[in-house]
């Protein structure tokens, strides 16, 4: 008997395993009278292959740095349907579970994983500074929502906020960052031969989801102040370094365009500029009617990037270097056709540009206008 592939058995394993807790699910609802000791015994999750979670932010609520995160029930969607609820948990809670998947997923790809030094302040850790004592522990970085930081504090619990020279992070290198506001699957697969795993291994996996497992477990409820204040983080954050690095770029390019723009137009003819302004009255305006508009929009842009607008920011100067490069080449093509006329032949002839017009615009210096005289004719015999 041949052996069945990796993808069909894990497929036969999802299978047998959601029946199995879609049964015991509705077991115990059927026996909902009988009681528990823990209240959330009855959410409790045993399959976490279809889940997803999203962390959102990193923030001070009632005074404990938090994870603002998002559970959802279907991962296939990356988190664009409803989310079963929004909650918060401890920083070092949730970074702990966090570590925990990362040390997962190296096992089962069977790679090394190094712990980074942050690890080691997931606990209230004691320090003597100069004689002074300190306590630290990983929460919140000061400078955003999207990092974190190890914070000094006065008492044993790390509850009271310290500063160590004016600041409240410590000096310890922060080497590691949770990927904020992306959707993770609780269940991360690897693919895998027959002879490296047996039949567990997909039960084990399936089951096994240490981040969205001690997020679920330890969940608090995250009302709307606290979600309010995931929200207003995401908008402090304004542009990251990438954001502001193609946004000089753009902004470059449309000055560029617009200063080579400026020297064809003070290159352009007579005729092409008149036939210019006969469009432009055709269609009711006025050139200073059109530079009104592109300054006006301009100063839209600046102030919807000021607000950390980003997407009507980007939707808005991509519009205006599109306007600005089709113009320039207009322009561009414009100069670049020769005035052509017909010959008696019949054949088209193109006119070469030549300081005629100008010698004829002076006209003959030879003889001033107004001082005509008769010739000498010779005698007539």
């Amino acid at each position: 008997m041949t052996n069945s592939s990796p993808s069909r058995r894990r497929s036969l394993a999802t299978c047998l395993l959601a029946l199995s807790s879609a049964l015991a699910a509705n077991n115990n609802s059927n026996n909902s009278n009988n009681s528990n000791s823990n209240g959330n015994d009855d959410d409790a999750i045993n399959v976490w292959t279809d889940y997803a979670i999203l962390p959102q932010a990193c923030v001070t609520y009632n005074s404990n740095d938090v994870i603002v995160y998002s559970m959802y029930a279907q991962q296939s969607r990356h988190c664009t349907d409803s989310a079963i609820g929004t909650y918060a948990a401890a920083v070092p809670t949730f970074v702990n579970a966090y570590l925990d998947q990362l040390q997962n997923n190296a096992n089962d790809s069977h790679v090394d994983f190094t712990y980074p030094e942050m690890a080691a302040y997931l606990d209230c850790t004691y320090r003597q500074v100069n004689g002074k004592d300190y306590y630290l522990q990983v929460g919140c970085a000061d400078d955003g929502s999207q990092a974190l930081a190890v914070n000094i504090y006065e008492d044993g619990q790390c509850t009271k906020a310290s500063t160590w020279n004016g600041y409240d992070d410590a000096n310890v290198p922060v080497d590691l960052s949770i990927e904020f506001r992306k959707c993770t699957p609780c269940v991360i697969w690897t693919d895998k031969n027959d002879d490296e795993i047996d039949d567990g291994y997909y039960d084990y996996k399936m089951t096994n989801a240490p981040l969205c497992r001690t997020s679920w477990e330890y969940r608090q409820s995250c009302d709307a102040k606290c979600q309010m204040l995931a929200r207003e983080s995401k908008a402090r954050d304004g542009w990251n370094q990438a954001d502001q690095i193609l946004l000089s770029i753009l902004t470059l390019f449309g000055c560029g365009m617009l200063l080579a723009i400026l020297k064809k137009r003070q290159k352009m003819s007579n005729k092409d500029a008149l036939l210019e302004q006969a469009a432009i009255t055709a269609a009711g305006l006025q050139p200073t009617h059109i530079l009104g508009v592109f300054f006006l929009l301009i100063l839209v842009i600046v102030v919807f990037a000021l607000l950390n607008l980003k997407k009507i920011t980007w939707a808005l100067l991509l519009l205006v270097n599109i306007l600005l490069f089709a113009y320039l080449m207009k322009l561009t093509v414009d100069g670049s056709v020769k005035e052509t006329i017909v010959g008696p032949d019949g054949k088209i002839v193109e006119k070469e540009e030549s300081d005629d017009d100008e010698e004829e615009e002076d006209g003959p210096t030879s003889t001033p206008a107004g001082n005509y005289e008769n010739p000498n004719l010779p005698p007539i015999s």
